[in-house]
């Protein structure tokens, strides 16, 4: 691993590859990374079964800083990210007794039955550290450089909180955004390749918007660390949108 941090995101369930679930977790994850300068490389789904769990998690964290996994430590028969993370790091797990004792006062006070099936959300891998769950009670963990968080998206939005304390931030990647009604890629390919030879500290990229025939363009996005180049390529970038005619539109950060 590099000394600049990245990240991975590894996303679990079988209701994602089948496309019954959407995935917005990979967003809110990268999305919260963004501010402590920890880009995320890369994203695999995987399935809800324990040796692709295990390969996926132990690839990842022995690759990139910090790995995120989603999905698999409800209270359901295929909900076994826990017991793979237990495996991939060769470790024991067992009800955690602060999650048990928890978790058995929640349900409670809910005045619902604490089932076997729902004391399944109390197994926690040896030496992990807890990581709060401030929506539905059964918290997430931290194995090594990797945690682990449930699957819903607010669940997963709120866990996110107990987790920026634990973060070595990296230099804060900015953006901002030229965008241009009417532009044509076409038109700006061989200006953006010259403009990022010269720029080379700054990721240049185009992405043309089609909503409706009267609604449509490219928004020009640069992004880098040295705020001096950055502020001189989006310069550039909407002296490019003028050259074809069209009055540019900046943004800072990302549209």
């Amino acid at each position: 691993m590099t000394d600049a941090p990245t990240a991975a995101i590894c996303l679990i369930g079988d209701e994602l590859l089948s496309g019954r679930t959407r995935d917005i977790n990979t967003q809110t994850i990268a999305r919260f990374l963004a501010p402590y300068g920890i880009p995320v490389k890369e994203v695999r789904i995987v399935p809800d079964e324990q040796d692709r769990i295990v390969e996926a998690v132990n690839t990842l964290r022995a690759t990139y800083t910090y790995v995120f996994t989603t999905g698999g430590i409800g209270p359901t028969h295929d909900d076994i990210t826990a017991d793979a993370i237990a495996a991939a790091f060769g470790v024991g797990i067992d009800e955690h007794p602060d999650v048990l004792e928890m978790l058995a006062e929640r349900y409670q006070l809910m005045n619902t039955e604490f089932t076997p099936a729902r004391r399944r959300m109390a197994r926690i891998p040896d030496g992990a550290s807890l990581i709060e769950n401030p929506v539905s009670g059964a918290p997430g963990f931290q194995s090594g450089n990797v945690f682990t968080l449930a699957g819903v998206p607010k669940i997963v939005e709120g866990m996110l909180g107990d987790i920026g304390h634990r973060l070595q931030s990296g230099q804060v990647v900015n953006s901002v955004t030229v965008r241009g009604a009417d532009l044509r890629e076409g038109d700006l390919a061989e200006a953006l390749a010259a403009l990022s030879e010269r720029f080379e500290s700054v990721s240049i990229g185009s992405y043309p918007w089609f909503k409706t025939v009267n609604d449509h363009g490219v928004a020009l996005i640069a992004r880098g660390t040295d705020k001096a180049a950055l502020k001189s390529v989006s310069a550039a970038l909407a002296d490019l949108v003028r050259a074809q005619g069209i009055t540019p539109e900046i943004v800072d950060g990302e549209a």
